[in-house]
């Protein structure tokens, strides 16, 4: 599959989207480049989708790298919680690619389209909930760590995704960080664990009848502008409020869900 001209455009564009909204949330892209690649280069088969998913999770780092960069300068990187949240997203991971690989590319479109409508809705309760009048506790225990972790690391395995739009809320409701301490923390997890990931899927490509080279030539398109994307995007979440942060979140998976199901062609 060779992307002609418009269509290398497009897939620039989309790793510029992908890489400043990744950047801004701390999702690592996927969403955008997973929906947007079947939208503008087709489907021709099931198993394309694991070829999607594979130049996904390459890109996750180079969005993730300029943004954690950022964030830590700001000072808003949780270095003292790294090991646990890297070990744990790392491993987890790992099973998720190996998991997804029993799956066809079909039905791993429509669960991750479920999966975001059901992280879309967790997030409306949050935007709607009102603020709570004290700063809440830190539980930054290693079991929460882990589970954290773990949950992520395993989601993003099995559906092409950095990990982060899991572990963003799970460092806020288990470990009680702060949303810009969430993102950024998990910027910083994604630069590793997106390495991870997105090797172990690139060497099992072949088992799906799809070749790693092609890939890599989607990732390498998708790469340049979603690194200036990431650095937009880190910049953005120091300048935007926290709320606004989640509202842009939602309307963008929702979108996102509705072109990965179907509903919108």
């Amino acid at each position: 599959m060779t992307p002609n001209v418009l269509q290398i455009i497009e897939v620039m564009a989309i790793g510029l989207v992908a890489g400043t909204l990744g950047g801004l949330a701390g999702i690592g892209g996927s969403m955008i480049i997973l929906p947007g690649l079947h939208f503008f280069i087709g489907e021709p088969r099931a198993s394309t989708h694991h070829l999607y998913m594979a130049a996904a999770m390459a890109v996750n780092f180079a969005v993730s790298l300029p943004a954690a960069i950022r964030h830590h300068r700001n000072g808003l990187v949780r270095v003292d919680l790294l090991p646990t949240l890297l070990i744990s997203t790392a491993v987890l991971m790992l099973v998720g690619v190996f998991c997804s690989n029993l799956f066809d590319g079909t039905s791993l479109r429509i669960g991750l389209a479920i999966f975001l409508l059901a992280y879309c809705a967790f997030n409306i309760f949050r935007i709607l909930k009102p603020r709570p009048k004290v700063d809440l506790p830190e539980y930054t225990s290693v079991p929460r760590l882990a589970i954290s972790g773990g949950a992520t690391g395993f989601v993003g395995g099995m559906l092409g995704l950095g990990g982060g739009v899991l572990q963003v809320p799970a460092l806020q409701v288990l470990c009680g960080l702060r949303l810009k301490q969430s993102i950024a923390t998990s910027s910083a997890v994604i630069c590793v664990t997106a390495i991870i990931g997105a090797s172990a899927k690139l060497l099992t490509l072949h088992t799906q009848g799809e070749k790693w080279q092609e890939a890599i030539v989607l990732a390498g398109i998708l790469a340049p502008t979603a690194v200036i994307g990431g650095m937009l995007g880190a910049w953005l979440t120091h300048k935007l409020p926290v709320r606004w942060v989640r509202v842009v979140m939602v309307f963008l998976l929702i979108f996102a869900a509705a072109r990965l199901s179907g509903i919108m062609r």
